[in-house]
Parts: structure tokens; C-alpha cells; sequence
């Protein structure tokens, strides 16, 4: 077991530059205005002076109470953990999007798995090559899959355990006899009580159902069974993770700002990004470099909304000082005692170069529990200094609103994966445009069409590449090398994400945030599709009619985005892509 650790309770080391007299100012506001006791009081009018979306607020504040609440339930939890053990499970594949896979994500990233507990993996892509590669290698009878869905209506939960459960029928047909006689036997939900649970197919035949408190958001659902189910089966020690958060819970209720070690980052973040320094970026050890994904869709999912926000950007390969535009700002994220690679020495040279950098040290991995507190309560609290409701998500159900008509289309008949004629094609690629590129002439191939799109980008962009692939560790390294390309000869942040993931995370800052997003969507073939049992479409038709269904989202709202279709072989698609990219940047405009 982990041994519990000493967290870093203080307030972050702020170097804020020519922002630091709105950071004052601010601090001094908060100090003025009671915001860390209004917060733990759950005063609404900290964010709204209107009733309505104050009573909408109010029902979405009890994760300050998680950490307290799942403490004294630690006990269960660990049980339930050992439990599946000795019964002789080996995995367990947690189903979920959002925050409801991103925390088990970082848990199962930074601990691994203690001897004698079981491999975790997260399924969070539709993608069917992706679905294939998660469950068909596991003994169905050996694996415990875990439904984690807040709504209980949530599609790809759903339609991964419509596969789950037909694997698992077809298993227990071929044994004849086992301990259970259904699929319920090898399923566990997480998800909210009544409604959200009654959604849920086969719901009443589950082996367990751990009801999360109503009143705690997806994204703020970290310190819930959301995270803890899956930390007991991995054996993590519950106790030191939660002693961690309980202690970064208490010191956030230090009414002093500047002293307040989530309020003061809050403070430091809004106030950032109202100075045009919206673009966060995170420097994080590798250690637990996993935590920024998470981080990432607190934040964009939070702030972007009404035009403003904070664009969080994670996972950006670092670069020289020089290639740092003025609209950015840094975190550096650090682990006592870890090889930095480097980031410490940048971090000090962004500093130099009179760009904002906030200093965050973990002493152990464990305090990661006192982190998720920290930045919930920083972005509860940046929403204060933006005037937004850092609890709705209203431009979130747009593109499923337009998945879910493109899906009614094909059943009738009608296809409509992609309307219009490319752009241009060659070297395996195709390209297709929005409707302002349609309406133009085209300029040529496919590297004259990246760079008309390219040439579209604001002075203040953010560069977001959109992947409706598979994630593999092929396509993470070329992203990866995409995006260092991108910033180096733009200067512009990158932001990458997997679809449709990342509709549950940064897909509302996209829509709803700084009105700066400027999107490659990549998309390809499904030479192995698979079907999702009982349902009228594949996994196939559905990740497209996602990335159709986005892609008309924010044609919509007129922000700039062109569809980069990879073809069959994602890895070549993506070869090409890089070249092609290579030379669009050759000729346009540097800045």
C-alpha cells in the first residue's frame, strides 16, 4: 500500500508579471467579499445575483463535501475491492466518459496496480478498433466491467455495455455452468440515484450499484465512488489518498485569499485569463503528467462558455521560449525528488521572459487527492472572477443533439457521413471544408487547402487538433510531433484530444468559450467495424456520425474547422498528414 504523505497545504509560488496588480486588486476584492466562506457556505450569489441560476448552482456544490462524505466509507470501499479479488478477477474496464473515466485514468496512470490486484483499463472511445483492443484479448469471465454514467442516458456507456454484456452471454453459454447465471453477475454501476439509475439497460441485474450524492457534477466527481471504486480494485490506499484531500479541503477554508492555496490559484487563473493570458498551459513530471487530462476538462468544461474562458493545454510538447506567444500562461507541476527533464529550466526562462508561471510541488503522488480539491475549488473560483457558472455545461448537448438526427438519418436509409466533395485528396487524404471554405474558390491540393485553413487562424488562436481515430501509441507520438510543428511555426497553443472524448471535456469550451478555436478534425475508415448488439448502428457509423455531428456544431457558430479524412491506414494517413502540414506552413504567414 501507498504510505500516506505530508501535502503541500500553501498557497502556489505565483510569478504573474504585468498581471500581478489585477491579481492584487482581485485578492483584495475577495478578501473584501468573504470568497472562501461564501464558497463553504455555498453562497450562490458568489457567481449570480439571479434566483434561478442560483437554485441551479445550489444543487451542484456537494462535491466540497466529497472528501468528508467517502472518508467514512472507506471501510466498504475496500472491502468491495478485496472482495472482487478473491473471487478471482483479473481486470476491471471501467466505461465511462468525461470525468467519469478521466480520474480513473490518472489513479491507474500514476499507481499502477498493487501486487495481487487487478489490471484497470478505461474505455472511453467509440472507435471500434479501440473497442476491440480493450476487451477482446480479457477472459469476459475474469473482468469486471464498471457502467460509470451520471445521467444513466449517456450513449457510450450505454452501447459499451451492450457489447459487454453480449460477450459475456455468449461466455456463460460456452462454461454451461458458473457461480452466476447472468452477465449481471460481472457489471457494476456508478451512477445517480432514481432516474439516472433506472436508464441504465439491465440495471436490476447488476451485482453492485454505487449511488454518487445527485448533487456533485461529473466533472467535480473525482473523490466519489467515480474515482474510488476503481482506486479499491487497483489497491490503493484509500485512506492516505482521502487524508490528503481532507487536508487540502480544510486549508481551502482559510478565509485569507492570498493564504487560501485553491482560492488564491482560482483568483490567479481568472484573473490571467481576463488579461488575455487564457492559455494554460501545463509543464507536469511525468510522474504524473496524467492529471492534466484531467485538469483539462475541469477547466475548459467550467470556464468556456458566453464567449470567454480559459483554454487549458495539456500534453503540448515542450519548445524553445521563443516559440510562447503572449496570451499564455504556465504551470509547472512538480514532484519532490523527480527528474524534472528539463522543465524546471524552462519554466525559469519563461519566467525571465515575462510570462506568468504558477509553481505547484507534490511531495508524493498520493497528494493528488488534495490536488483534485485544489483545482475544483480554483475553478470554482475562476468562474467567480469571469462572472460565468462554473456548474452548467449549456453548449454540451448541441453536437449530440446532431449525432442522434445524423443517426435517425441512417436508419432511414440515408448515409450522410459526408455530404459535400473534398476539398482536394491526394497522398491517401481528403479534405473537407466548412461552409466558408465551400463557398470559396479552392486553391489547389491538399497542402494549397491546409493552407487557405491555416491562414484563417486570429492573432490570439488556439490550434485544436480533433482525432476521431484510434488512440494508439502511434498516433499519440504523431499528434504529438503535429502539434510541436504547428506552435513552432505559429506560435499558436495546440490542443489535441480523441473523440469523442473530448466532447465530454474541452468539446464545450470549443463551442462555447473565446470564439479562437481553429479545428483539424481527423477522421478515417473502420476496416474492422463492429456491431453494437442490439443497437441499430455499429460502433463505426456511430464515432462518425460524432465527428459529423461536431464538425456541424461549430460550423455553426461559424469558427473555422476542416475535416482531415485519414483514409484506411491511420498511421499513413497521418504520415501524410505531417508532410502535407510541413509544407502548407511553408507557405503561410509566420505569427
Amino acid at each position: 500500500m501507498t504510505e500516506p504523505a505530508s501535502t503541500v497545504l500553501t498557497a502556489p509560488a505565483f510569478a504573474l508579471g504585468e498581471v500581478s496588480p489585477q491579481y492584487e486588486a482581485t485578492i483584495a476584492r475577495a478578501r473584501d467579499e468573504s470568497w472562501a466562506t461564501r464558497l463553504f457556505d455555498r453562497d450562490t450569489t458568489l457567481w449570480t445575483g439571479d434566483p434561478r441560476i442560483g437554485a441551479a448552482i445550489a444543487e451542484r456544490l456537494g462535491w466540497l463535501d466529497a472528501p468528508t462524505h467517502f472518508a467514512e466509507r472507506i471501510a466498504s470501499l475496500e472491502a468491495f475491492g478485496d472482495a472482487i479479488v478473491e473471487e478471482g478477477f483479473t481486470t476491471a474496464v471501467v466505461c465511462g466518459m468525461g470525468g467519469s473515466s478521466l480520474a480513473p485514468d490518472v489513479l491507474r496512470r500514476t499507481f499502477g496496480s498493487q501486487d495481487g490486484y487487478l489490471e484497470l483499463r478505461v474505455l472511453d472511445s467509440t472507435d471500434p478498433a479501440f473497442v476491440a483492443a480493450t476487451f477482446d484479448d480479457l477472459d469476459p469471465l475474469r473482468t469486471l466491467v464498471i457502467v460509470a454514467t451520471k445521467s444513466g442516458t449517456t450513449t457510450e456507456p450505454n452501447a459499451f455495455l451492450a457489447d459487454a454484456w453480449a460477450r459475456l452471454e455468449r461466455a456463460l453459454d460456452e462454461v454451461g455452468h458458473h457461480a452466476y447465471e447472468n452477465p449481471g453477475g460481472f457489471v457494476v454501476a456508478i451512477t445517480d440515484p432514481e432516474r439516472s439509475l433506472e436508464a441504465i439497460p439491465h440495471h436490476d441485474e447488476f451485482r453492485s450499484v454505487f449511488l454518487n450524492p445527485p448533487d456533485i457534477g461529473g466533472r467535480y466527481a473525482a473523490l466519489t465512488y467515480v474515482g474510488l471504486i476503481p482506486a479499491s480494485l487497483i489497491g490503493l490506499d484509500l485512506d492516505a489518498l482521502l487524508a490528503s484531500a481532507l487536508a487540502m479541503l480544510g486549508a481551502c477554508r482559510e478565509p485569507d485569499p492570498e493564504m487560501n492555496p485553491g482560492v488564491s490559484l482560482g483568483i490567479a487563473l481568472g484573473t490571467l485569463a481576463r488579461a488575455g493570458r487564457d492559455k494554460l498551459t501545463f509543464l507536469s513530471d511525468a510522474e504524473i503528467a496524467s492529471f492534466g487530462a484531467w485538469a483539462e476538462q475541469l477547466i475548459a468544461e467550467s470556464t468556456g462558455k458566453g464567449g470567454i474562458g480559459i483554454v487549458p493545454v495539456d500534453g503540448e510538447p515542450a519548445g524553445d521560449v521563443g516559440g510562447y506567444g503572449a496570451d499564455r500562461a504556465f504551470v509547472r507541476l512538480s514532484l519532490a525528488g523527480a527528474d524534472g527533464g528539463g522543465q524546471d529550466a524552462l519554466a525559469d526562462a519563461l519566467q525571465a521572459a515575462g510570462h506568468p508561471v504558477i509553481r505547484i510541488e507534490l511531495a508524493d503522488p498520493i497528494d493528488l487527492g488534495a490536488e483534485f480539491v485544489r483545482w475544483e475549488v480554483a475553478t470554482a473560483i475562476a468562474g467567480a472572477v469571469l462572472g460565468i457558472d462554473p456548474f452548467d455545461q449549456p453548449n454540451v448537448e448541441e453536437a449530440k443533439h446532431r449525432t442522434r438526427a445524423l443517426l435517425e438519418r441512417a436508419e432511414h436509409g440515408d448515409a450522410a457521413a459526408t455530404p459535400q466533395a473534398p476539398l482536394a485528396t491526394g497522398d491517401g487524404l481528403a479534405l473537407y471544408g466548412d461552409a466558408a471554405l465551400r463557398l470559396t474558390t479552392p486553391d489547389g491540393g491538399v497542402t494549397e487547402e491546409l493552407a487557405r485553413h491555416l491562414a484563417r487562424r486570429r492573432p490570439t488562436a488556439y490550434l485544436a487538433l480533433q482525432a476521431f481515430i484510434t488512440p494508439t501509441r502511434g498516433s499519440d507520438e504523431a499528434l504529438e510531433r503535429i502539434r510541436r510543428s504547428l506552435r513552432d511555426r505559429t506560435g499558436r497553443a495546440t490542443t489535441a484530444g480523441y473523440g469523442p472524448r473530448f466532447l465530454h471535456s474541452t468539446g464545450q469550451l470549443h463551442k462555447g468559450g473565446p470564439p479562437t478555436g481553429l479545428f483539424l478534425q481527423l477522421t478515417s475508415d473502420h476496416p474492422a467495424d463492429r456491431e453494437i448488439p442490439g443497437w441499430p448502428y455499429s460502433f463505426g457509423r456511430l464515432i462518425d456520425a460524432q465527428a459529423a455531428g461536431d464538425f456541424a456544431a461549430i460550423e455553426a457558430r461559424d469558427l473555422p474547422i476542416l475535416r482531415i479524412h485519414l483514409g484506411g491506414d491511420v498511421d499513413a494517413g497521418l504520415a501524410a498528414l505531417e508532410r502535407a502540414l510541413a509544407a502548407a506552413l511553408d507557405t503561410t504567414s509566420e505569427g
